[in-house]
């Protein structure tokens, strides 16, 4: 049995540490190893306690979430930080993935969501919808929402050359939004064979998590604004 996934959470309200805390608790393969109160603390606890993923909070006093992670990720770039939030604000969510966050969720999700966000951060995968995906696309890929090329122009089948026939394919399903087990199921492959999939992407692109692809996927031609990743016809 593998080792407990270790956690810090970093929020400013005590009571919401705890009520995160005893949720994350009754996982077992969940263990929280710290709970600090702002950015700086966090910055300075990852380094002795070791954390595989931090649930971090925006607005705290001495030091934010969103320069607390630029940090912690640019330190410790292994560790995935989960931004959690009250507000579901553009600027929050931009600032947090330019700033190297692996994910973005609201304080109002449930329980069993957030469970789920922090084992697919440990496991590599961004932790947005696929609607929030298309606002990240839109603001960070140079070629997407712009008009140019436009959402009728059809995706380019020879973009990314880097990547296999079969990678390229899996990378467009990825930016349609479709988890492992979905594409498993479209494209007749097991999800270890997904997997392997994802991460040879992944790696080949230079990119930290799904998102990232996506975007890479939109600025490259490989999938074009409006089409969604639909392989061309």
């Amino acid at each position: 049995m593998s080792a407990p996934l270790r956690l810090l959470l970093v929020d400013d309200q005590p009571l919401l540490l705890q009520g995160f805390a005893m949720i994350l608790s009754t996982e077992a393969d969940l263990q929280v190893v710290g709970q600090v109160t702002d950015g700086r603390q966090a910055v300075a606890a990852v380094g002795e306690l070791r954390p595989d993923v931090i649930l971090m909070d925006v607005q705290m006093p001495v030091l934010d979430g969103i320069e607390a992670t630029r940090q912690i990720v640019a330190e410790h770039p292994d560790v995935r930080v989960v931004i959690l939030t009250t507000f579901d604000r553009d600027d929050y969510l931009f600032d947090a993935l330019e700033a190297g966050a692996s994910g973005f969720l609201l304080k109002n999700a449930d329980a069993d969501d957030l469970v789920d966000a922090i084992r697919a951060a440990a496991e590599g995968h961004a932790l947005l919808a696929p609607e929030v995906t298309m606002r990240v696309i839109a603001r960070m890929a140079p070629g997407a929402g712009g008009g140019t090329p436009g959402p009728s122009s059809p995706p380019d089948d020879d973009a990314l050359p880097q990547l296999t026939s079969r990678e390229r394919e899996v990378l467009r399903m990825v930016s349609r939004g479709l988890s492992n087990a979905e594409i498993a199921a479209e494209a007749f492959v097991s999800e270890a064979t997904v997997k392997t999939h994802v991460s040879n992407v992944l790696a080949k692109l230079g990119v930290r998590d799904r998102v990232q692809a996506v975007v890479a996927a939109y600025d490259s031609g490989l999938v074009r604004p409006g089409c969604e990743g639909e392989p061309p016809s």
